[in-house]
């Protein structure tokens, strides 16, 4: 049966209009993002089927373009789609830390950090750089790779903060095994950047690993005094 032929107050998009898009279920959302089904099956019924066949709404949005094509009925299209959709939610987060100092908000830097790092298969090194009210100037990826003191050179680290004129950075990176639980190399690395910022009068304020849903903060185990 199409959607068409459904009471209004059933189909996900007049649903989302009258009550809002929280009263909706995980495959009506991705409905209403899919827009039409395929011949034979409506676009809630293939919502469905996408997130039994992936397992999980976060496992469709970070499958790879081949994976999620071979779906019938989706096309490179759809997986544009779906693509634009997580991109929006970033960038939302992104616009919420600039609303207002950074330290005020701990939360959105963190939701912020989990939605850019957390689904990322390499480790991957960051800087959000703040301004001297701790007001988000940029955020930046900088290095790739293992993070250790071999992969993350403090003078690069210390170019870009001075090229934006930051009096202040929060560092981050990510663990792909999903632990946010930080390393002996972790540690080192986040008092080589300390000391060297501190040269050029620039603070660190933290350093946050993202494991999976979870964020670890070096501030607060006391590695930043």
């Amino acid at each position: 049966m199409t959607l068409n032929a459904w009471p209004l107050a059933d189909r996900p998009r007049e649903k989302l209009l009258a009550r809002g898009a929280g009263a909706l279920s995980e495959t009506e959302l991705l409905a209403v993002v899919l827009g039409h089904g395929r011949p034979g099956t409506n676009a809630l019924a293939l919502a469905r089927e996408m997130l039994t066949g992936f397992g999980s709404l976060r496992a469709l949005l970070t499958a790879p373009v081949t994976a999620v094509c071979a779906h019938a009925g989706v096309g490179t299209t759809r997986y544009a789609q779906l693509q634009a959709a997580l991109e929006l939610a970033r960038r939302h987060h992104l616009e919420a830390l600039r609303e207002g100092p950074l330290l005020a908000s701990p939360r959105a830097a963190r939701d912020y950090l989990r939605a850019q790092l957390r689904d990322r298969e390499h480790e991957v090194f960051c800087c959000l750089y703040l301004d001297n009210r701790h007001r988000l100037i940029a955020f930046e990826e900088l290095f790739r790779g293992t993070i250790d003191g071999a992969s993350v050179h403090p003078r690069e680290v210390v170019k870009s903060a001075l090229a934006r004129q930051a009096a202040a950075v929060i560092l981050a990176h990510n663990h792909p095994s999903g632990v946010a639980e930080p390393s002996r190399a972790d540690e080192v690395i986040t008092l080589r950047l300390r000391d060297a910022l501190a040269l050029v009068d620039i603070r660190v304020v933290d350093h946050l690993i993202v494991g999976g849903t979870d964020c670890a903060s070096l501030a607060e185990r006391g590695l930043l005094p």
